[in-house]
């Protein structure tokens, strides 16, 4: 057991290390604030948690033999996707406005980045299908397969909120480089473009 959990747990870093849109939207939120970026880690682990138990209970199998549900799932995501680049991009030109002594605009709220966090996650049919292969190989032999996906899928979200939340530490950390508007600018189109891309890319893949 504890070299399946060393071994689960050192698959579960090498996941996390894999930059995708969780982590381009996590950095995202924590050049607002660390309280952002960490509500935007908890959404996304909650996310991460709710496609473990779903793929525990046997339904993501029902995902990936429709291709009609799949490829509706696919086309949510990448308009969420598409959706928060957008927004990236508009708050980097309100951060452009900014400096020409336009007012921003106010702060969103806790749940608002809760939420950002969990609906990018739930939108995407690859979490879905990813959570529904990964999870079984590292049930012990003779364990009780429901309980033990359910334990892994919670273990799995706990550990990737700590690793996560290093980022939102080191992006507070080099706040007063960040909160510089030239710099946060430029991380918003940058953050916004990649969004973008990926929904596009998302959206054209079959």
């Amino acid at each position: 057991m504890p070299t399946t959990l060393l071994a689960f747990l050192g698959a579960c870093t090498l996941i996390a290390a894999s930059p995708g849109p969780s982590t381009v939207l996590i950095i995202k939120q924590s050049l607002h604030s660390r309280r952002s970026g960490f509500l935007t880690v908890l959404g996304n682990e909650t996310g991460v948690f709710v496609w473990g138990v779903v793929a525990a209970f046997g339904l993501t199998a029902l995902l990936t033999a429709s291709e009609v549900a799949y490829d509706v799932m696919r086309v949510v995501g990448a308009v969420v996707l598409v959706g928060f680049g957008i927004q990236a991009l508009r708050q980097a030109r309100r951060a452009e406005g900014a400096d020409d002594g336009v007012r921003e605009g106010a702060p969103k709220s806790g749940w608002h980045s809760y939420r950002g966090g969990l609906l990018l996650n739930l939108a995407n049919p690859k979490a879905a299908v990813f959570a529904m292969s990964f999870l079984p190989q590292f049930v012990p032999e003779g364990a009780p397969h429901l309980p033990a996906m359910v334990g892994l899928a919670a273990l799995w979200a706990v550990y990737e909120v700590g690793y996560y939340g290093l980022y939102v530490w080191f992006v507070g950390r080099l706040k007063s480089v960040l909160s510089r508007a030239g710099v946060r600018r430029r991380l918003e189109q940058v953050s916004g473009g990649v969004l973008l891309l990926l929904g596009v890319r998302m959206a054209l893949e079959g």
